[in-house]
């Protein structure tokens, strides 16, 4: 089910692109997209360190994005291929999807065959640009690997991950904090002078 969340648009892209190139369709899983937000907010919105060695530990897997997102630590599988891209400005998914696939590698990871699950996040730094995109891909058995506690991952803002049936519609609900920011910071000036504070 597709809602009005860029996130899952991006993983019907890439689904779409497997099966046209003869590879199985992934199954969309919320824990894993979940991680995926989370291995993104590690990033501390530094798109200049996206092309860089730098990525979060192993270990951040387990200490800290499975408990963010409510997912059981002993149901992580072996992440299978990551993809990560940053932007200024926010683009439409089909356009995350081409920034993605940016060399051969990335294909590679894309088409590779020990894939089974997929999960991807967006979002902006603070609500703003940089925007950041992120698939991770696992080999996990379906229903068995990133389960949730309950049922369902802990939704987080800002940024959307696929998976979650909730509606995050692009730049402006991800940008919707950043207004609000700027609002209130316009209004307390205002009042400043008016007030001769």
């Amino acid at each position: 089910k597709v809602t009005d969340n860029p996130a899952d648009e991006l993983v019907a892209a890439l689904n779409a692109n497997r099966t046209a190139h003869k590879s199985s369709a992934l199954t969309d899983n919320p824990g894993l997209a979940c991680i995926a937000l989370q291995y993104i907010k590690a990033y501390q919105g530094d798109c200049k360190a996206v092309g860089e060695a730098k990525k979060p530990a192993d270990s951040e897997f387990a200490e800290t994005f499975a408990p963010d997102c409510g997912v059981e630590a002993s149901t992580l599988s072996p992440i299978t291929g990551r993809l990560l891209g940053c932007q200024s400005k926010y683009v439409k998914p089909s356009e995350a999807f081409s920034m993605l696939m940016k060399n051969e590698k990335s294909l590679e990871i894309l088409y590779n065959k020990n894939h089974t699950e997929v999960g991807a996040g967006v979002t902006g730094s603070d609500g703003g640009g940089p925007y950041f995109w992120c698939v991770l891909f696992s080999n996990g058995k379906h229903n068995s690997s990133f389960v949730a506690q309950g049922g369902v991952a802990k939704i987080s803002r800002p940024g959307c991950f696929s998976g979650a049936n909730d509606e995050c519609s692009g730049a402006n609900d991800l940008s919707r904090l950043h207004q609000m920011w700027l609002y209130a910071i316009t209004a307390f000036v205002a009042a400043g002078y008016a007030f001769g504070i």
